[in-house]
Order: structure tokens, then C-alpha cells, then sequence
């Protein structure tokens, strides 16, 4: 039997008029791992299917009342269609052909084979689960991204807008926000929308360049111009020729260098250390920080002249704070991507952890959130990746917020009005089966009930 981590927790519905071989069904896949239930027949099973929303459903097809052909049309209508296994008499195959071309995945027959059983439900189970991904990869891919940046929130678009305006305009371009929102990837934005895309594009961050090399790094200098200097090399600015320059924590450029800038920006002249002649550049400087530039000009740390020549095409880049709308779609983006690389099956999230990440206020931004999914995936076991997987800054932050006063899986995604008694009871028994990995038999050791009770009150 294959390995089915990645199914365990999922729903199984059991449609059969016999009770007892019903009951047998719902235990065999209560027992592997599946939240299972069962019913007499078509009409009960409709009454269900939309509010607990099977992952699979067993049908047998002479039921009383509405067959199982019925309740397989009524499936395929769903917004999510559960798969559908059909069982049926040995002498009714033909039935179970005709059940395939309507739709069902398989079919069993009677007399029932339980191991056979076992591995029909694992297997079409598995499929499903495998199709829902493959779904999911494109529905990701069907947002359009813009150079490699996906939003639909209304800040988002609007960033996309400045960055198209201001790509063609020519001048420099200041990007401010907070760290980890991502002003990389929108001066590259900027980059590939201007005519300057076929030309380079280099990024420098001036904090990371130690400030006795700072001059020699960015203009270049002249062989014997200083002591370790045997050749003659090219700065930043000659290797940009044609394209566009990133200074990258401009704020930290130390203030001699930024009268260079200055000029470099009024005249388009670079001077190389050594050298007695200037050289024409054509490049196009693009400065980011994250740092109040006129509070450093208030402060004499940041010329006044640069920043006014700088802020001429100013882009904001929004908080992920301000980006609600984009929570869930990053979050699938990037649990597809790290998904993918570990080889890992993995459906989404549950409410209870998307409702965290969209109440956390992710300080360090994108980069943040893509570390928090990405430590999620490494070490989730199951088909989702619920509230324990996320960083325990998270967890704590959200148990001790003030609009959630009791732990999330006991409360829903609303502080108000409080839950009744049964709803408190059917959270927890969710909340212990999460803990357990949907293991039907430890939970119900736990909560100290028979598995036919654990299942009746699952609802």
C-alpha cells in the first residue's frame, strides 16, 4: 500500500443501504487516517454534502430511492467534486461502465474485498489530491505577474502604474520602504520597462562596500593610482553603460561620495582615480532605501542637493501590512514553489494558519512571509500546513492579540459572538485530530470516547 501522509485527514463519505457493510467501510478508512462518514442512502447523503464537503464519495448504485447514478450527477455539479467510487453487484458491471463514462473514478464490486478497498480509496484519493495540485500550479500562473511581482490589491496595482509612468521618463529614481518589501525587484521593474532593457542592470548595495573602496568601486581607477593598484580597472558606472545602475541603501553613502553622485547625475561625467580626463556615461541611477532621507538631511548626514535631485520620480513601495487582498495568493505562490522543490504534497493551508498570516503584521515584509511559508512546507507532514508550522513569533502574536482571546482553534477566524458549548467541543476534537495527524484512534484515546462517538460528534 503506498505511502498516504499526504492524504491523511481527508473526507471519505460512505453511501451504502447495507448498515453494517457501511458501518465496516467507514471504519476501515476511519482506522487508515480518514475522517469518514456514512449514510443509508442518496437523499441523506444530499442532505451533507455541502456543508461537510467529502474529498471522496463510495456509492453503491441500487440504493433506495434516487440511485447512485443520481447522487454522481449531483457530485459533479459541486463547486469542488469529491471523487466518486461506485460499487455495484458482479452482475450489474455493465452499470459501473456507464457510471465511468458519467464521471466516477472507479468501481468495486461485490462481494468486497476490504485490502482491495483500501487501495482503490488510497489511490483515487491520491489522484484527486495530484489533479487539485496541478490545478492549483496553474491557477497560480493564470495571475499575471509583473516582473516577477504579484499583487492584486489596490496598492500593488497602483505601484505598477508608477512603475510604468516612470520607466519612460528617463531621469533618476528614488524607491523607498521598509526592508524586505521587495525595491530590488521594482527597480528591476523599472529596468525592463524602459528602453534601457537590453542593457545591463547592476545592483549595489552601498553598505556592504567598505568606504576606502567605495570611490575605486564605483568609477573605476587607473593602474599605479594607489597602492594595490597593478592594473587599471572599470567602476559600476562604466560597467552600466547603456542600462541602469541600482544604488541600494543609498542613505549609507558616505557624504563626499554623494557630491560625486551629484554631479555625475547634472552631467553624466565620471573621473576614474588616476585619471586626469572625465569619461561621458549614459546610465540611469535608480537609489533605494529604507531609511527617512529627509530626516538624514535634517540631520546633516545626507546632502540636501542629492535629494532633491533624486526625488524627482519617487515610488513607495507598500508594506505587506497594507496588501490584505495579496495574503492568500502569496501564500499559495509560495507553498507551490517550496512545495515543489521538496517534493512534497501539500493542498493549502488551514484556515485557522491562513488567518494568522493574514492578521500578522510581518514586520520584514515579503521576505519575511516567504521564510515563514517556506519553514511551513519544510516541516509539514500532512496535507495542509496548519497553525503549528508557522514560526512561533507568529503563533504567539496572534494567541496573545487582543481581538483573539482564545486560542484560534477554539475561537474560528471571529471574536465575536463567542462560539457555543457543541461548537467549543467540535473545534477541539479537530484541534486533537490535527495534533494526532487525523489518526482517528489516538484521538479518540485522548479525548477518552468510543471511535463511534469521536465520529458521530465530527458531524
Amino acid at each position: 500500500m503506498s505511502d498516504i501522509q499526504a492524504i491523511l485527514g481527508q473526507k471519505v463519505l460512505i453511501v451504502e443501504d447495507d448498515r453494517g457493510l457501511a458501518q465496516l467501510l467507514a471504519d476501515e478508512t476511519g482506522d487508515a487516517g480518514f475522517r469518514s462518514r456514512w449514510v443509508l442512502s442518496v437523499e441523506q447523503a444530499e442532505s451533507i454534502l455541502d456543508e461537510w464537503e467529502p474529498d471522496l464519495v463510495v456509492s453503491d448504485i441500487r440504493l433506495p430511492g434516487a440511485n447512485g447514478f443520481d447522487l454522481l450527477q449531483k457530485v459533479k455539479t459541486m463547486h469542488a467534486p469529491p471523487a466518486f467510487l461506485v460499487i455495484t453487484a458482479f452482475g450489474t458491471i455493465s452499470q459501473a461502465v456507464n457510471a465511468l463514462k458519467a464521471g466516477a473514478d472507479d468501481f468495486l464490486t461485490k462481494p468486497l474485498d476490504l485490502d482491495h478497498f483500501m487501495h482503490c480509496v488510497i489511490r483515487t484519493l491520491e489522484t484527486r489530491t495530484l489533479r487539485e495540485e496541478i490545478k492549483q500550479f496553474r491557477k497560480m500562473h493564470e495571475y499575471e505577474t509583473f516582473h516577477g511581482m504579484y499583487g492584486q490589491s489596490r496598492p500593488m496595482r497602483i505601484l505598477f502604474d508608477q512603475i510604468t509612468q516612470i520607466a519612460s521618463a528617463g531621469g533618476p529614481v528614488l524607491i523607498t520602504g521598509e526592508s524586505g518589501v521587495g525595491k530590488e525587484l521594482v527597480a528591476r521593474a523599472i529596468h525592463k520597462e524602459s528602453d534601457r532593457k537590453k542593457g545591463p542592470f547592476i545592483a549595489v548595495n552601498c553598505a556592504g562596500i567598505p568606504e576606502t573602496l567605495m570611490e575605486s568601486e564605483f568609477f573605476g581607477h587607473t593602474a599605479g593610482s594607489f597602492t594595490g593598484a597593478q592594473k587599471s580597472r572599470q567602476g559600476l558606472f562604466e560597467e552600466a553603460e547603456g542600462g541602469t545602475l541600482l544604488l541600494d541603501e543609498i542613505a549609507d553613502m558616505p557624504f563626499f561620495l554623494q557630491a560625486k553622485l551629484l554631479r555625475i547625475l547634472q552631467d553624466g561625467k565620471i573621473r576614474p582615480i588616476g585619471s586626469n580626463r572625465e569619461q561621458q556615461v549614459d546610465v540611469r541611477v535608480i537609489a533605494a532605501t529604507h531609511q527617512d532621507l529627509e530626516k538624514e538631511v535634517e540631520n546633516g548626514h545626507f546632502r540636501q542637493d542629492l535629494f532633491y535631485r533624486l526625488e524627482t520620480f519617487t515610488i513607495e513601495v507598500p508594506p505587506l501590512r497594507d496588501r490584505g487582498e495579496d495574503i492568500e495568493l502569496l501564500a499559495g505562490i509560495f507553498l507551490t514553489r517550496f512545495a515543489t522543490q521538496m517534493g512534497k504534497r501539500i493542498r493549502g493551508f488551514t484556515d485557522d494558519a491562513l488567518y494568522s498570516l493574514q492578521k500578522y503584521p510581518f514586520p520584514g515584509n515579503i521576505r519575511e512571509f516567504q521564510n515563514a511559508v517556506e519553514r511551513a512546507v519544510t516541516f509539514c507532514k500532512s496535507s495542509q500546513i496548519a497553525s503549528k508550522h508557522l514560526p512561533m513569533r507568529i503563533r504567539n502574536y496572534i494567541s496573545g492579540s487582543g481581538d483573539q482571546k482564545f486560542p484560534s482553534w477554539l475561537t474560528g477566524v471571529s471574536s465575536v459572538p463567542l462560539p457555543s458549548l457543541a461548537e467549543v467541543e467540535q473545534r477541539y476534537i479537530k484541534h486533537v485530530l490535527e495534533q494526532v495527524n487525523g489518526n482517528k484512534k489516538r484521538a479518540a484515546d485522548i479525548l477518552g470516547v468510543a471511535r463511534r462517538t469521536l465520529y458521530r460528534r465530527l458531524g
